[in-house]
């Protein structure tokens, strides 16, 4: 197998992984203190930001179709995983497990409704994301990279935070909570995204000689 694909392989599984750790720790709220700011932010967040990172690494080295098929493919993850959460909640634990029942239905019980709410808001973010990362890449003839990088993050993320917001809160938090909620998640996920402009930057020049950059498609 070539190394260019098995680093699509490593980076689809990087993807996948970050995605369903997004899903299975969304419920737990954090503040992140960053000195400048402190940010309240679902625990989900915090590895969600690798997931546009990756996307954007395979959007630049493999092309947009490529790309997609990754997306998709953490969509089919994500459900599986909806699927076996359900089916360990339908066996009663026995008196010596580790984890009871009132446990793991309390982790567990709104698992459905945040995978429901995280994938609406993902298969949107990250098409578009795509999409966005695409459209500056055709623009620009494949130069500035960090233009594409940041400005499909910045779109693509504010589509995700507000649909995911809106669909677990509307009804149960009120309107200033709502914004509140949607303002500093989204601006955590852009500062996570100028983060990791050097990080991409970096990726592809150690990658220079050992995977093609992918053409600029129609």
């Amino acid at each position: 197998m070539k190394f260019k694909d098995q680093f699509y392989i490593i980076l689809s599984g990087i993807f996948i992984a970050s995605l369903v750790t997004c899903n299975l720790i969304a419920n737990k709220f954090v503040t992140v203190d960053l000195g400048f700011k402190v940010f309240i932010v679902s625990a989900g967040i915090l590895p969600y930001p690798l997931t546009f990172l990756v996307t954007d690494l395979i959007s630049e080295l493999y092309g947009q179709k490529k790309a997609n098929l990754v997306v998709f493919s953490g969509f089919i993850a994500s459900m599986f995983v909806l699927i076996f959460l359900w089916l360990g909640s339908q066996f009663e634990a026995i008196p010596e497990s580790i984890v009871n029942d009132s446990i793991y239905n309390s982790v567990f019980q709104n698992a459905w409704r945040l995978i429901a709410a995280s994938m609406v808001a993902y298969l949107f973010a990250q098409f578009i994301d795509v999409r966005i990362f695409h459209f500056w890449k055709k623009l620009t003839n494949g130069k500035h990279l960090w233009l594409r990088n940041n400005g499909s993050t910045i779109a693509s993320q504010l589509v995700d935070t507000t649909l995911v917001i809106c669909i677990l809160f509307i009804g149960v938090w009120d309107s200033s909570q709502l914004v509140s909620a949607i303002i500093d998640g989204w601006l955590f996920k852009m500062l996570m995204a100028f983060i990791d402009t050097p990080i991409i930057y970096g990726i592809i020049h150690l990658l220079k000689g050992k995977i093609d950059i992918a053409i600029v498609e129609e």
